[in-house]
């Protein structure tokens, strides 16, 4: 059974199985709402074992998958006037990152997104746990959209921008989370023919994300599970943490590639 796993996908060895499968569960607890700290170690596991460009590409079709369970998991659960400010600048960032992809450097994007985490983390912390709740803006929510559909395209790590402009508005964890999920769907399904045009979905990798699918179907259930028992208390400063956790990782992963 494996010898054909092997023959036509790209679960060559034992390792490539093991680093797929810790990538697929820790990026599936984050798309079910578990933040995204856990979802920016699924390209960098997998690029243990085969190149950063492959697994990105490998990835993006069971991320695909995980939308479509978070969006069953999390239906009813968002603020339409959040996705109403940040779409129009998400797909101009997204535009802006096809049409620059070749000449702009990942690693300096990871850097700045990573010191734009952790200055947002401290200043929530130096307001303790960021004040009372902030109002909606057409200009920041373009600005911060704009950013999280640039950087999700180019470097993978719409996260953080999209976590700045949302989270000081307080919402209740499932309509945090449900609105995440649906910005985050579209990004992806958008991300789709770019990512296609480059020549990246082959017969190997689809059939490679194609046996990870029931683990990411039962990772991303599992992450929703345990944030709708999460109380808001409880959530705000997990979420905190999870931001100064990518912001951390961002930064080292850019100053290396700067380096």
């Amino acid at each position: 059974m494996f010898d054909r796993l092997s023959s036509a996908t790209l679960l060559a060895d034992p390792a490539t199985l093991a680093a797929m499968v810790v990538a697929v569960v820790l990026v599936g607890l984050s798309k079910g709402g578990l933040g995204g700290a856990f979802a920016l170690m699924g390209v960098p596991i997998l690029s243990l074992v085969m190149p950063p460009l492959q697994a990105a590409a490998l990835m993006l079709p069971v991320l695909l998958m995980m939308d479509a369970v978070s969006l069953w998991t999390w239906r009813g659960w968002f603020d339409r006037a959040t996705l109403v400010h940040l779409f129009p600048g998400a797909m101009l960032g997204i535009v802006i990152g096809a049409l620059t992809a070749a000449v702009t450097s990942e690693a300096a994007v990871r850097l700045l997104v990573g010191l734009v985490a952790l200055g947002f983390v401290a200043r929530m912390v130096l307001a303790r746990g960021g004040g009372k709740p902030r109002g909606q803006s057409h200009w920041r929510g373009g600005f911060w959209g704009a950013a999280a559909g640039f950087t999700s395209f180019v470097a993978h790590a719409g996260g953080p921008p999209f976590q700045v402009y949302v989270l000081p508005l307080r919402f209740d964890p499932r309509i945090f989370t449900g609105t995440s999920v649906i910005f985050f769907a579209v990004i992806n399904v958008v991300k789709v023919l770019p990512y296609a045009a480059l020549g990246q979905f082959d017969r190997t990798i689809l059939l490679t994300a194609m046996v990870m699918l029931p683990l990411a179907v039962l990772a991303t259930l599992l992450g929703a599970l345990i944030v709708k028992r999460m109380r808001a208390a409880v959530f705000y400063p997990f979420m905190y943490a999870m931001i100064a956790l990518v912001g951390l990782r961002l930064i080292w992963d850019g100053a290396r590639g700067i380096l």
